[in-house]
């Protein structure tokens, strides 16, 4: 049996993409008034050493956020800009079962494990790097993984019937 038929959970399209930069500022200036994205939240953690404005486009279960993100310490951990595409984040139709069989197959998490992100879904992060441990990673990308409200499953539901 392959491993696509015993998958306990589904990857149902892009959630967000998370951009950094050193200024907010610049990054507004293209996304927001440039592009026209609408802000709708903001977000400051220093353990993330992330201020971030949380943008939206598209509607609905199919609107992608796009995160605008400066780091508070540019000297300090994670560095959020220095990857300007930051990281991209998958709707997850369950989370703890995607957690559980992905840790099974040898894939590594980040530090932190399931918690609330800054849009207030719960979220965890695969690992960029792979190590001895855990041999599958993001080969240099960060991957978050969230948890898809039941209007979101419901909507990618109907699309792939």
């Amino acid at each position: 049996m392959s491993a696509s038929t015993t998958r306990p959970f589904k990857v149902l399209g892009i959630q967000q993409i998370a951009i950094g930069g050193t200024s907010k500022a610049k990054l507004r200036e293209l996304w927001v008034d440039m592009l026209g994205l609408a802000v709708t939240g903001n977000f400051k953690s220093e353990r993330e050493n992330v201020d971030e404005d949380i943008c939206a486009m598209g509607a609905g279960a199919f609107k992608v956020e796009v995160d605008l993100m400066q780091p508070i310490d540019p000297n300090g951990k994670p560095a959020v800009h220095t990857t300007p595409l930051n990281h991209v984040g998958l709707w997850i139709d369950d989370l703890p079962k995607a957690v559980e069989w992905l840790t099974a197959k040898g894939v590594r998490f980040a530090p932190g494990g399931i918690r609330k992100g800054a849009a207030g879904y719960d979220i965890t992060f695969l690992h960029p790097k792979s190590n001895d441990e855990f041999p599958i990673a993001g080969e240099g990308v960060l991957i978050e993984l969230v948890q898809a409200p039941k209007d979101v499953i419901a909507a990618f539901a109907v699309l792939t019937k």
